[in-house]
Order: structure tokens, then C-alpha cells, then sequence
């Protein structure tokens, strides 16, 4: 059974940057269609963005775009976000979601694996 695990998350200044990590334990995450997804209290998890397994393809929301860059380390089993130019909408728990490999776009996959998350803050 495959389990996610978040980390790099912290307190960091507007226009910061921080590297978030996901790695999987019981199957390793290359073998996957992997999403970063963030949530605040009260609102429903937002899709980021995320990587196909089939092709390395990816998506990002518009929030994001052009600050935000996911990759993946096969040999590593993981999975980054690197997260650029921050600002205080930002900040969320950022969780980690696993979905079977399938044709088209990430963003309309089923994901039905998730980590915990890692809570992201920005703040001066």
C-alpha cells in the first residue's frame, strides 16, 4: 500500500522560495501521476499543479504558473515542488496526491493516495 510523505515546508518571507518533497513508502512514486494540491481552512483542496507518470507532462493553475516548477527523481522515488517569488496567498497545507497512470491531462485525474500535507506560511 502506498503511503506519502510531505516535507520542506516552513515560515518564509514574500517573494521567498521554498523546495517541498514527496516521497512514497510501500511503492515508489515513479510509478505514479503525481499532484500537489494546497488547502486553507474553511475552503476546499486547490489543484496546483502535476506530472503524468506516462509522458512527464504537466499542468499548473493559473496561480501559479511561471513561479511554481514540479519535477520528479525516478531514481529517488520523489517527487519536488519548487516554489518561487511567494506571496501571502500562498500560504496553505500542501499535500502530495498519487493517481494511476492514464492517457491525457493530469489535471483530470483520480487521485486516490494522499500524504498528510506540509504547511507552507508566508509571512513578513
Amino acid at each position: 500500500q502506498l503511503q506519502i510523505v510531505e516535507s520542506g515546508g516552513g515560515l518564509v518571507q514574500p517573494g521567498g522560495s521554498l523546495r517541498l518533497s514527496c516521497v512514497g513508502s510501500g511503492r515508489t512514486l515513479s510509478s505514479f501521476t503525481i499532484a500537489w494540491f494546497r488547502q486553507v481552512p474553511g475552503k476546499n483542496h486547490e489543484g496546483v499543479t502535476c506530472i503524468s507518470k506516462s509522458d512527464d507532462k504537466t499542468w499548473y493553475a493559473d496561480s501559479v504558473k511561471g513561479r511554481f516548477t514540479i519535477s520528479r527523481d525516478n531514481a529517488k522515488g520523489s517527487v519536488y515542488l519548487q516554489m518561487n517569488n511567494l506571496t501571502p496567498e500562498d500560504t496553505a497545507n500542501y499535500s502530495c496526491a498519487a493517481a494511476n497512470p492514464l492517457q491525457g491531462s493530469c489535471a483530470v485525474a483520480t487521485y486516490h493516495s494522499w500524504g498528510q500535507g506540509t504547511q507552507v506560511t508566508v509571512s513578513s
